[in-house]
């Protein structure tokens, strides 16, 4: 893994405040592929006990944007255009994983996978399975609030 491109994820990962309200953390960062590890709160439980869907898409989501990221010039930005997401079971762990993987890097748009894991012990199942589309912008610029 690039220094460099680890840098440049991490630090426009620290700026998402959502991500420091869920605990998560930038696990890998390579070419084309980012792993966020959340961990289990009674912050992120629904009324049945288990994470809820919200913060499982939250951080799938946000690996998917930061791997199609890794392949973009320094000078351009990602922001989600679209995503579907289908949740496979109950999100029951100590922790959780979400790994994007880019399917297709395009010149304005990029295709990725997402995948989601509920981790107890040396247990590690699948939650859910993400298809998004990234938005490839131009730098910051039309960005600022």
């Amino acid at each position: 893994m690039s220094n460099a491109l680890f840098d440049r994820i991490a630090e426009s990962f620290g700026r998402q405040g959502l991500m420091g309200t869920l605990g998560a953390t930038l696990e890998i960062v390579e070419p084309g592929r980012v792993m966020i590890r959340m961990p289990f709160s009674k912050a992120i439980s629904q009324q049945h006990g288990f994470a809820h869907a919200g913060s499982i898409s939250t951080i799938t989501d946000t690996a998917c944007g930061y791997a199609a990221l890794t392949l973009m010039p320094d000078d351009k930005a990602v922001l989600t255009s679209e995503f579907k997401i289908n949740l496979l079971a109950p999100a029951i762990g100590t922790h959780f994983e979400a790994e994007g993987r880019v399917l297709r890097a395009g010149k304005r748009v990029h295709v990725v996978q997402g995948e989601a894991y509920a981790v107890q012990g040396e247990s590690r199942k699948q939650v859910a399975v993400m298809l998004a589309t990234m938005m490839v912008i131009e730098g910051e610029t039309g960005l600022k609030a």
